[in-house]
């Protein structure tokens, strides 16, 4: 089988000979092909040649289309983007400085006329020609309630959402709506699919269970209507979201949880049961300072919880460029040998 095929077996409950497994390896790109980081973002098709010989030399089932999370600003209107070839690409300049940019700020009228769209799109043209057919393919969208935030800058974000005024604050939201909408059409239409629906608001550890029932989930609702939601990945980060699980089945149809190496897996996997699909993801933080043995036991541990009864992939979060190579491969060896269904 292919690993396209392997995760839809998982999500389905079909029989397969091992679990899906994800290693996000984003960082790795500009070293791998002995680049600055903002000669290798320039380019789509670097992006893509990067993913692939990750993928040849790890034996992991994923690649992703991103490049940085900042290029959702570039295609609201950022024109700074401050690259490091030791750490991740971030926002430079805001849009929005005042709460007066907040009536200025246009959301394009198609998202892939924009100049910062080719990147992508020419990523997952070698992406789709090359594995589109055998594996699945990642993309990231911001949720509409998380995006201010690099419009903005969190800090005045938080301010607006929680205290207003609120007319500016949903009349944002509503842009970054619109936007979100058109990114999911966008990234479906050349090839994705493996949506990954970042919502950090979706979390009881970011805000009240109560709040995202009342403010967060109606937007989320916004987000997503209209589409169908077998390609979308519920993600809030690193953040738990154990709590919300029943809420998103039921108020959003999403059936696949990318859960937080700080919840409660097992009670993870027994919320989401056969309903849909339990990610159990490691501490790839923590794997900067273990062994491979260490490495080795926690991929174990995670995989004697989520393999029983099916349903399960084995996940890691951004792999950061500090983790051994020791114990990506360690840690790969063992979801191979530990995740195996003969």
């Amino acid at each position: 089988m292919t690993p396209l095929e392997i995760l839809g077996a998982a999500i389905n409950g079909t029989p397969a000979p091992r679990i899906p497994i994800f290693c996000n390896l984003l960082d790795q790109g500009p070293k791998l092909l002995g680049m600055p980081a903002r000669d290798y973002f320039s380019q789509g098709e670097y992006v893509a040649e990067a993913q692939l010989k990750l993928l040849e030399r790890y034996g992991h089932d994923n690649v992703w289309s991103l490049h940085y999370v900042g290029k959702e600003a570039e295609l609201l209107g950022c024109n700074d983007i401050l690259f490091a070839d030791d750490g991740v690409p971030n926002v430079a300049d805001f849009v929005i400085k005042h709460l007066d940019d907040i009536a200025k700020l246009e959301v394009p009228a198609d998202i892939t006329r924009h100049p910062a769209w080719q990147a992508v799109a020419d990523c997952m043209s070698v992406l789709r020609r090359e594995v589109g057919n055998t594996h699945p393919i990642c993309a990231y969208i911001t949720a509409s309630t998380t995006l201010p935030s690099m419009l903005m800058g969190m800090d005045k974000w938080m301010e607006l959402f929680l205290l207003g005024p609120f007319d500016l604050r949903d009349e944002l939201l509503r842009k970054c709506s619109d936007f979100v909408q058109q990114h999911i059409a966008a990234l479906r239409a050349v090839g994705a699919n493996v949506l990954v629906y970042s919502t950090p608001f979706g979390s009881p550890q970011f805000v009240s269970k109560k709040m995202i029932e009342s403010l967060v989930l109606p937007w989320m609702k916004r987000d997503l209507q209209g589409g169908a939601t077998d390609d979308l990945v519920y993600y809030c980060g690193m953040s738990p979201f154990n709590e919300v699980i029943d809420m998103v089945f039921d108020e959003l149809s999403i059936k696949t949880f990318y859960i937080s190496p700080l919840a409660d897996l097992p009670e993870a996997k027994r919320l989401i049961d056969t309903r849909g699909l339990t990610c159990g993801v490691i501490d790839d933080i923590k794997m900067i300072h273990w062994t491979p043995e260490q490495t080795r036991e926690e991929v174990k541990r995670i995989l004697d919880i989520g393999k029983p009864g099916g349903h399960f992939l084995f996940g890691t979060g951004v792999v950061s460029l500090a983790v051994p190579e020791a114990n990506i491969r360690a840690m790969l060896d063992a979801a191979h040998l530990y995740g195996s269904l003969r």
